[in-house]
């Protein structure tokens, strides 16, 4: 697949442009999209079942997403007059509607191939269409041929190498997957760092909290060190935090009653509201339990309690079988998500994610128009985190050779793999530390995306840093101009937790998202108990006046692909970001 460096700014233009309806209409088939080579670690096993149905997702191109990007940016600078003042639904979707000539057009098209305007299913803003197929259908209207796809792990995927469009629709359509994204389970699975469990009574925490921090992380611990002991939060009528679970990853109410009994007691009659999107389930059964769904919902909600919880278990498991007669799995959860919260009126002002894939197994189209997404919820005052990843510059191996520090392109080159949706502008990624005192954690995702150019509110804290990189270090291995990841960091590793019944110590940057989450939740609400607005999109507010409300880290890497990695130094740092929580400080400056 073709490692892009093609600018965002570029793509996002193109949604201004107005469809050619009048124009001739030129019939002609030609090549939207393509998988340069066959990725790695893919075989193809032969023709998909022709009968076996698909679901085709079609992205028209918006309108005025550059006019929605440049409200983002207003609403969340701390020094604008219009901080703050964020956008309901209908605003937003008026930014990303797509051209009603666009609409047509499509409809018209696909009415050709005999599929009725009845069968469709749009989004809120109808930017997105999408349409279930017999997968001998889906080729036909798209001059392609899916094939059955298998993954060294056992993985199965329906895909296709590339794609067609007559040459009027170019301009009108952005992207249709599923075809050639071949991002798995891998990429999509939990961030973990697992370990030893450690028997050591817990209750040691509460009577020397930073030295026991050292050895394991508990609610306890986080809030002494990151500052908040003490807060109360007091607009729990109005504030809520968010975890989004995928892969069939689900959180155990039971771990959790027996988590809170033995870190946070006041705490053990309460629970989370749980959300089906697009089918998930949320199997109770204590042999179901998922790592990353208990880590996730015990400590976000912990130390937002008693702030409102809610975890949206997403439908969907990535490898399809052959043999399964239900549709063919798209792998898109984030699409389903989306559409999902995208079309809620009212939406948790603070939402973690633990999941990723390597940026560049994801078509660049696809994650441009993902990001996007995610700058709408933004726009709606939603502050987004996501875990930086746990493979260091690369996929953790010290090996250069390594095909997690190589390009899937068809030069085969040696480069740090930066991890998406992370690397995406308008959410906020975090990265891991551990120890105390706190330094960078050796696995800590980081480093520069090759799909998004760095933003301007990044300009100084990120160039400042390069700028002291020695002449030429790592030349050729990353993008110097693209988005620099992680934004902030937090504790990363030996998290107690309870999983299936049983006490176990966990970690990974999937600890420090939800970490970082519950701390945002509670600046939320002291922020909603003053009759302000929610803080939403993060950065500009960090990078402007996070340096005296973070604690720089300066001492750590984070190794791989044959190199020693970034350094953690004074500033911003593509290993831990702008630095941790300091809760109390940060409370300063939100109020």
């Amino acid at each position: 697949m073709r490692l892009s460096l093609f600018p965002l700014f570029l793509v996002f233009s193109y949604a201004a442009a107005v469809p050619g309806a009048l124009a001739p209409r030129d019939h002609t088939m030609r090549v939207k999209e393509s998988a340069a080579v066959t990725p790695y670690g893919w075989t193809r096993l032969g023709r998909a079942p022709p009968e076996r149905s698909i679901r085709l997702r079609i992205a028209l191109f918006q309108q005025d997403f550059a006019g929605l990007e440049a409200k983002l940016y207003e609403i969340s600078d701390p020094d604008h007059p219009r901080y703050g003042a964020h956008m309901s639904k209908e605003e937003v979707e008026r930014h990303v509607a797509p051209h009603p000539t666009s609409l047509a057009l499509v409809d018209e098209w696909l009415v050709a191939h005999g599929i009725q305007e009845s069968r469709l299913v749009r989004s809120p803003a109808k930017d997105w269409v999408s349409v279930t197929l017999p997968i001998q259908l889906a080729e036909r209207i798209l001059g392609a041929n899916y094939y059955l796809w298998q993954h060294t792990s056992g993985d199965v995927l329906v895909r296709a190498a590339s794609y067609s469009l007559p040459q009027y629709l170019h301009n009108t359509i952005e992207l249709i997957q599923p075809t050639t994204m071949f991002a798995r389970g891998k990429g999509m699975a939990p961030i973990l760092y697992p370990e030893d469990s450690d028997p050591t009574p817990l209750v040691k925490l509460h009577s020397k909290p930073s030295s026991s921090c050292a050895s394991r992380i508990t609610l306890s611990c986080i809030k002494h060190l990151y500052n908040a002991v003490g807060y109360k939060p007091r607009a729990t009528h109005k504030n809520a935090i968010g975890i989004t679970g995928f892969l069939e990853e689900y959180a155990n109410r039971r771990d959790l009653t027996s988590f809170y009994r033995q870190q946070l007691p006041a705490a053990v009659h309460s629970t989370f509201k749980s959300v089906s999107v697009y089918g998930g389930r949320n199997s109770q059964n204590l042999s179901a339990a998922g790592e990353e769904a208990n880590l996730d919902t015990q400590f976000a909600f912990g130390i937002a309690y008693p702030t409102p919880g809610t975890f949206w278990s997403v439908a969907g498991s990535p490898p399809f079988d052959p043999d399964d007669r239900t549709p063919v799995n798209t792998n898109e959860p984030y699409l389903d998500w989306l559409d999902y919260i995208l079309n809620s009126k009212n939406i948790p002002q603070t939402i973690s994610t633990s999941y990723g894939d390597d940026e560049q197994t994801v078509p660049f189209t696809y994650a441009s128009r993902v990001c996007k997404r995610f700058a709408e919820l933004g726009c709606r005052g939603v502050s987004l985190l996501f875990a930086s990843g746990d493979g260091a510059v690369g996929d953790g191996d010290p090996d250069p050779a390594s095909k997690g520090c190589r390009t899937n392109d068809r030069t085969n080159t040696t480069r740090f793999i930066p991890a998406f949706p992370s690397s995406c502008p308008y959410v906020t990624s975090v990265g891991g530390t551990s120890g105390i005192p706190e330094v960078a954690a050796n696995f800590s995702g980081g480093g520069f995306s090759d799909y998004f150019q760095r933003p301007a509110y990044q300009d100084r804290a990120v160039g400042r840093y390069l700028s002291r990189l020695p002449h030429k270090t790592y030349e050729g291995l990353f993008n110097r101009a693209g988005r620099g990841i992680p934004d902030v960091s937090a504790q990363a590793r030996k998290f107690q937790i309870f999983w299936r019944g049983m006490p176990i110590s966990i970690g990974g940057t999937s600890a420090a998202a939800p970490v970082f989450a519950g701390l945002v939740a509670l600046l939320n609400d002291a922020r909603l108990a003053e009759g302000r607005r929610p803080l939403g999109f993060l950065n500009p507010l960090f990078y402007k006046r996070g340096a005296d409300a973070l604690n720089d880290i300066v001492v750590g890497s984070n190794p791989g692909c044959g190199t020693p990695g970034f350094n953690a130094t004074k500033g911003w740092d593509p290993v831990t970001g702008l630095g941790t929580p300091d809760f109390g400080a940060l409370l300063e400056i939100v109020l």
